[in-house]
């Protein structure tokens, strides 16, 4: 189901939190078991056969059951077992990971999982229990609630700034070329993509040290600058900055399972707390 959703090996190993020569390996023996190829492989990707579509819906069927027993699993009442967060990862280094703490010491009993990254985790598919994402949600399936607007700078080292400020011409950090479905990697290709790049990376977190290096000019959230590099200064080229809302989502059927209402409810209240910071 994985593979099927996915495309990829690489693309499903991480979704199953496995190497891709284990998906390989698993997609290989059910083939031999069944004695039929499920998937053509092609450089694109894998894509199902007829048989495979077949023995798709017949796993899918097997997947709704066993989502059901862990709904069953759900309905606990105690304050304890796991949760699992997904969030980005330079919110979770960050905000998060430091706030965090007063969480594990008020709920002891519960743990935490923090998936980090760029790609969506699906909460549909119990991926996570809770996710924080930038962007307004469209699936009808999620409670969702606004906590938090995130705003963004231009900064580099006080060096660039001045050769800046005597009339050489910016040089950018910015994000590879993996990373172009992020919002704020299209919103510096829109404003300079015919400018030089001197630096990429998928690291919001490396991009602020090669900013501090003095490779040249990143763009970065506030509070990043404000709560972990006070050697970089903003500079301004004249560009309109984004911003980005905060939506914290959970599936309506573990919103009111109390360990996730914790998990939620306290993530509301740090993020209340914290939103001059987050604001800028």
């Amino acid at each position: 189901m994985a593979l099927a959703r996915h495309g990829t090996l690489s693309a499903s190993a991480r979704a199953l939190r496995v190497n891709h020569a284990t998906v390989a390996r698993r997609v290989a023996s059910l083939e031999t078991l069944i004695g039929r190829a499920l998937f053509d492989r092609r450089a694109g990707g894998y894509v199902l056969t007829a048989e495979g579509k077949a023995v798709l819906d017949e796993a899918s069927t097997m997947d709704e059951a066993a989502i059901s027993i862990l709904r069953r699993r759900d309905a606990r009442t105690e304050l304890s077992g796991m949760v699992r967060l997904a969030a980005r990862r330079v919110l979770t280094e960050r905000f998060l990971i430091d706030r965090l703490r007063g969480f594990h010491e008020r709920f002891p009993a519960i743990d935490l999982e923090v998936i980090g990254g760029s790609r969506i985790v699906s909460l549909a598919k119990r991926e996570a229990d809770v996710a924080l994402r930038y962007g307004s949600p469209k699936d009808s399936e999620l409670v969702a609630r606004r906590v938090a607007t995130i705003t963004f700078g231009l900064y580099a080292s006080p060096t660039c700034r001045d050769k800046l400020n005597a009339g050489q011409p910016p040089a950018f950090i910015g994000f590879d070329q993996e990373s172009d479905f992020i919002a704020e990697a299209k919103w510096l290709a829109r404003q300079f993509g015919d400018q030089r790049f001197s630096f990429r990376t998928n690291s919001q977190t490396t991009q602020a040290a090669a900013a501090r290096a003095g490779y040249g000019v990143a763009l970065l959230p506030r509070y990043i600058v404000a709560t972990h590099e006070p050697d970089l200064v903003e500079v301004s080229l004249g560009e309109r900055l984004p911003e980005r809302d905060v939506w914290l989502l959970v599936r309506r059927d573990l919103k009111d399972v109390p360990r996730v209402r914790a998990v939620t409810d306290y993530l509301v209240e740090v993020f209340q707390r914290d939103r001059r910071l987050l604001a800028g």
